[in-house]
């Protein structure tokens, strides 16, 4: 059974900064591309950024250069950096797993809140 365990979410000002964190049980190398989605309220849930086991990201155009994903293969954690966080940042993050057989792993997610 695949575990994913997000957490590191809160409420922060705008401009300011939050490390978001994703526990995987089992090797993060045992999955074709780990990732970082997030849903706000009454959208559809959409991708921010991934990462493939070969490290090739794919980030989202609203996040490019505010947000970085990079990942611990020794703790097999990967991590979301994010920064210059706007209100429209606003959602519940989930991180993902892609397995290589089509399997898709989802963490319960994480609340990310920017607020004044």
């Amino acid at each position: 059974q695949v575990q994913l365990v997000e957490s590191g979410g809160g409420l922060v000002q705008p401009g300011g900064s939050l490390r978001l964190s994703c526990a995987v049980s089992g090797s993060i190398f045992s999955f074709k591309a780990m990732g970082w989605y997030r849903q706000a309220p009454g959208k559809q849930r959409e991708l921010v950024v991934d990462i493939s086991s070969g490290g090739s990201t794919n980030y989202a155009d609203s996040v490019k250069g505010r947000f970085t994903i990079s990942r611990d293969n020794a703790k097999n954690t990967v991590y979301l950096q994010m920064n210059s966080l706007k209100p429209e940042d606003t959602a519940v993050y989930y991180c993902n797993a892609k397995g290589f057989s089509a399997n898709n792993y989802w963490g319960e997610g994480t609340q990310v809140t920017v607020s004044s």
